[in-house]
Order: C-alpha cells, then structure tokens, then sequence
C-alpha cells in the first residue's frame, strides 16, 4: 500500500516519545541540551495547536453524532479523544511528535470548549498559554515559553484591525468627528 495511506508505524512512535522523554530528561544546560529542549518546545507547540483544533473539530463532529443518535433513538456515541501523537512538519520533514497525555488532553479540552463557546477566544488564548508556560518552565526547563495559538491571536488581531477601520470610516467627518486610533492627525490611516 501507499505510505501516504499507512498509519505511522509504531517505530516513528517509538523515537517520539524518546525525543520527547530525552528532552525532558536532561540534566545538563549546555549548547547541545539547550538546542534540544529549544528543538522540542517548537515540537510542542506545533503539537498543542494541531491539538487545540483536533478538539474544536471532534467537538463539532460530536455534536452531530449524538444529535443523530437522539434523533433515531441510539445511544449516544462515546466521547473524543486527545490524540497524544500528532504529525508535524519539521526542518527534517513531517515527523511525529508525542505530548504526554495530561497535555494532550487539556489542550484537547480547550479547543473543544472554544468550539462550544463556553471559552472566548482570549480565554482560549490564556488557557493555551499557561499550558505551553507549564510546558516550557516546569517541564523542558527553559527560560522562555512559546506562544500559544499563534493563528487565534493573529485572528483577533485582524478582527481588531478590521473593526478599527470598519469604526474608522463609520464615523462622520468634519471637525467633531473622531478619528480612529490608527489614524494620523490628518485623519488618514498610518501608512
């Protein structure tokens, strides 16, 4: 059969969790085992938004499945999980990347509340971040985390940007109109 069309074999799931465990494991602070925990948080964070969306999408494809089974009278189908494996693109190509479970599954569990509403996007972002905090500090031990859910910020960010101008040109003119903070003293958008 294709490779395209293959689990990843137990042998890529093998070297992940040592990758991982290696990481975590390190005792020594040199150039090699701080380019290897560095190597191992852009891993994490590529693993934990994939998995921030895998919990979104399950939650959507959940619902339906146990509004179905409501409507023709079957038991409701059992609940997703976190995937504690994720394929990631890397330097090296795609490659496997393992989250122990308690990651996995909270940062599964963010996106599916996000997805049900009960978590703004700000309250996903922060929830996201102290996960990523907890895995930079306490458990690859650097001195900096990385960033969480970049795409949702950049998302909030254009959203914030769009309403500015939308505010912007919704305003009147003349001399009592208000400008809108990104515009210059002349009432022309910053360049």
């Amino acid at each position: 059969m294709f490779k395209i069309f293959k689990k990843p074999d137990e042998d890529e799931r093998s070297r992940a969790v040592a990758a991982y465990e290696k990481a975590v494991s390190l005792t020594t602070d040199g150039h090699e085992a701080r380019s290897l925990r560095l190597r191992m948080s852009m891993l994490c964070r590529a693993h934990l938004d994939k998995t921030f969306v895998a919990g979104a999408q399950a939650m959507e494809a959940y619902e339906v499945a146990c509004m179905a089974a409501i409507q023709q009278a079957k038991p409701q189908p059992e609940a997703p999980q976190a995937p504690l494996f994720q394929a990631v693109k890397s330097t090296s190509g795609e490659v496997q990347v393992y989250m122990p479970k308690e990651f996995a599954d909270e940062a599964f569990a963010i996106g599916m509340l996000y997805q049900k509403t009960e978590l703004s996007a700000e309250q996903a972002i922060e929830a996201a971040q102290r996960l990523a905090d907890r895995i930079s500090y306490d458990t690859l031990k650097l001195n900096s985390a990385f960033v969480a859910l970049q795409f949702l910020r950049d998302e909030l960010a254009a959203e914030a940007e769009a309403a500015g101008e939308a505010e912007g040109e919704g305003g009147e003119g003349g001399e009592g109109g208000e400008r809108g903070e990104g515009a210059a003293p002349d009432g022309e958008p910053k360049a």
